[in-house]
């Protein structure tokens, strides 16, 4: 792994003087105006919107999407209401990365999107913020490090809760040895996810573009309800392997993230998961139950555990929040992150409570970001490229191994599952021309 080391990510990154096609070749100061454009504006689109327009002096110039349905809604909504000036709109992203005055990319489509949208937007010299998880396959997060290093662009995964202040002082008592030795990290993830019908093959809205949806997807047909709205547009997507990596890709990366960064470990040399569709007899196709074990050498060569617990419907609390969370274990007691922006800390074996806290919100993230693109500071980004390629890594793994039904044993070297063709086929995809994330970036 030492090629992708993220403080090997962070010294090349810093070392690189010359921009590559940027739209601009330097700031003349930080009150200079950040223009954004927006590829993806529903979800968690939506959730950049609401961030960028707390950011002072940044400017959401375009907004770029293959359903031009929403471009009135979402115009009307974050710009005329607000007497913002409106911004211009499109539905092919290609189109946007011409334009020379436009400095950030902000992803956040499906997740078969993410990586080459990334790399594009870096070989056109733009800044990018990227939704988790980075990528929808291990091929993907090696190609979009190679990007950002390459072209020296600030990348921001979208795994928030490494730039909230609670967050960050948690992980860091805990490196402190708040809890003594810690040996193992619990990540749960359960949300309410219902049946949503079988659905049958349909003709694709007017105004959406199924082509550009589709991207480096293989062509599949548009899916309907019994209502004959689409069954996966725009949000089921997420629990088809053409397009989505399930809950464990969807908000679990959250948690593989800080699991990751409180153990301080990068990949795992073993994984076994176990996963399968234990409710609703509908169109999902990624499994919505899994159980996933990973283990890595620490930094101080000793073993670490990470286990993984996904499940869609009703659920108990396990680590003092709701939906989702992450437990840490060591010599002196437990650490509770429950949410994205705090910590619990429980000591002894009467799991007394001795501190506590709880300061954070997403603005912080978008407010980080835009300071590393006016400050042409790629390391300093909260959330690096290679974090984001690491952490999703994980997601990938775990429904890999549950997929073939058999422990993946990992050369930690060069990311691949040992002796397994076919698992390992399953850490890429055959793409589809002219959407296609290439070898050589």
């Amino acid at each position: 792994m030492k090629e992708l080391t993220r403080r090997d990510f962070v010294k090349t990154a810093a070392a690189a003087t010359v921009l590559i096609g940027t739209s601009k070749t330097g700031w003349a100061g930080a009150n200079d105006r950040v223009r954004v454009a927006q590829m993806g504006i529903n979800g968690r689109g939506k959730s950049h919107l609401q961030g960028y327009a707390k950011v002072d002096n940044v400017e959401v110039a375009v907004l770029c999407d293959p359903d031009s349905r929403l471009f009135k809604p979402r115009v009307n909504e974050f710009f005329t209401k607000r007497n913002k000036p409106e911004p211009k709109v499109e539905q092919d992203i290609r189109k946007v990365l011409e334009d020379k005055n436009i400095d950030v990319i902000s992803i956040a489509t499906p997740n078969h999107w993410h990586s080459l949208a990334t790399i594009w937007a870096c070989q056109a010299g733009k800044d990018v913020y990227v939704e988790k998880p980075m990528t929808h396959n291990i091929f993907e997060g090696k190609k979009v490090v190679e990007a950002a290093k390459k072209y020296n662009r600030v990348v921001q995964h979208g795994t928030q809760l490494r730039s909230n202040p609670g967050f960050r002082e948690g992980i860091q008592l805990l490196k402190d040895g708040a809890i003594g030795d810690v040996y193992m990290a619990r990540c749960v993830c359960y949300k309410w996810r219902p049946d949503i019908g079988k659905g049958h093959p349909g003709t694709p809205p007017e105004g959406l573009d199924w082509n550009i949806w589709q991207g480096p997807a293989q062509e599949q047909p548009f899916m309907l309800n019994d209502k004959n709205e689409g069954i996966y547009v725009h949000y089921y997507w997420h629990w088809v392997w053409a397009y989505g990596n399930g809950d464990i890709g969807n908000q679990g990366v959250h948690q593989l993230d800080a699991a990751r960064w409180g153990l301080g470990v990068q990949v795992p040399y073993r994984v076994a998961s176990m996963g399968g569709m234990f409710l609703w007899d509908d169109a999902k196709e990624v499994f919505n139950v899994s159980s996933t074990s990973f283990m890595f050498k620490g930094q101080d060569g000793k073993d670490k555990m990470m286990t993984l617990e996904v499940r869609p419907w009703c659920s108990n609390d396990e680590e003092g929040g709701h939906e989702f969370g992450v437990i840490f274990f060591g010599s002196k007691g437990y650490m509770s992150f429950p949410n994205y922006s705090g910590y619990k800390i429980f000591e002894g074996q009467d799991a007394k409570m001795t501190k506590e806290k709880d300061d954070g919100n997403d603005v912080h993230h978008y407010q980080n970001f835009i300071d590393c693109v006016r400050a042409r500071k790629p390391e300093g980004a909260n959330a690096q490229p290679i974090d984001g390629h690491l952490s999703s890594a994980l997601s990938h793994y775990a429904l890999t191994g549950a997929r073939v039904n058999r422990v993946l044993e990992i050369d930690t070297e060069k990311e691949q599952v040992k002796n397994d063709d076919e698992a390992n086929s399953m850490l890429t995809r055959a793409y589809r021309a002219p959407f296609v994330v290439p070898e050589s970036v």
